[in-house]
């Protein structure tokens, strides 16, 4: 079995006009058309078994709006295989209440996001989503380090987060992007061995440059496969989720990759599978 811990869909009338704008502004690739229907067409040419679904509020206004949609197609996306998650906004101001009928709704977790909601990680309006969510029991997953298309702040460095760790001692607590994207020394250093999850997100090279434009990306900043497992050794293999950020990596390749990488067999069952199992309750 493979499970993808981080992928992204988003409503059919506006999913191409998204990745778009969002493939401008970093000039990176996309792979599918960001509908929930193209991320199952990538999980069945990847052999992909399940993908987590993860929505990113840039507005407190889209919170309730957005979780109302995701909710009442948990289901139907449940049986294609796409897990979903809820979002939050940190300005949301009734983010209690909405993480209780995220969870009463069958909702597992959520995505935050610091760099497109222009907060800091250790902002007290994130940690006290981040303190109510784990309360609750819900997974919560996070962008961190520096975003491929905002990258004038860290919004989610190592240290912030571990303050957040060592303050909140969150039980689920998932970092996007191996932990900090593009701050590799940082994480093999002081993050590795912490009680939190990484993902492998975007993070195992190289990044593909938008196709249209042809332009390289504006950063590349991708862990080399000695340096992956350098800090899957250091970390724990049994705290690392395989994840691809699709539609910003094709699924299958994805895979391809992994599997370049020398993991003992155990290793790779706990990555592609088992963590996520165990997680998300399978």
């Amino acid at each position: 079995m493979i499970i993808d811990f981080h992928t992204h869909t988003f409503p059919a009338k506006i999913s191409q006009g998204v990745l778009e704008k969002l493939s401008l502004k970093s000039h990176t690739a996309y792979f599918t058309d960001g509908s929930a229907d193209g991320l199952v067409s990538s999980m069945q040419e990847g052999g992909i078994d399940y993908s987590v679904n993860l929505p990113v509020m840039t507005n407190a206004g889209q919170v309730e709006k957005v979780n109302d949609a995701l909710i009442a197609e948990r289901e139907e996306l449940r049986q294609k295989g796409i897990i979903t998650f809820g979002g939050m906004h940190p300005d949301y101001e009734n983010y209690k209440t909405e993480l209780i009928r995220l969870r009463q709704s069958g909702i597992l977790g959520i995505k935050i996001h610091p760099a497109y909601q222009n907060t800091d990680i250790d902002d007290v309006r994130m940690m006290r989503i981040i303190d109510a969510a784990s309360e609750l029991g819900l997974i919560i997953v996070t962008h961190a380090g520096i975003d491929i298309g905002i990258y004038d702040h860290n919004y989610a460095s190592v240290p912030q987060i571990l303050k957040v760790v060592d303050t909140l001692h969150p039980e689920k607590f998932v970092l996007a992007h191996m932990g900090n994207w593009g701050c590799w020394e940082d994480v093999e250093r002081d993050l590795a061995g912490s009680p939190v999850w990484l993902d492998t997100a975007f993070a195992i090279g190289p990044v593909t440059p938008d196709r249209k434009s042809g332009q390289k990306p504006y950063l590349s900043f991708n862990l080399s496969d000695e340096a992956f497992l350098r800090i899957v050794r250091k970390h724990g293999a049994d705290r690392i989720l395989f994840a691809t950020d699709s539609p910003w990596e094709d699924q299958k390749d994805y895979v391809n990759r992994m599997n370049r990488i020398p993991l003992t067999e155990e290793e790779e069952d706990m990555i592609f599978s088992r963590n996520a199992e165990k997680l998300l309750k399978l």
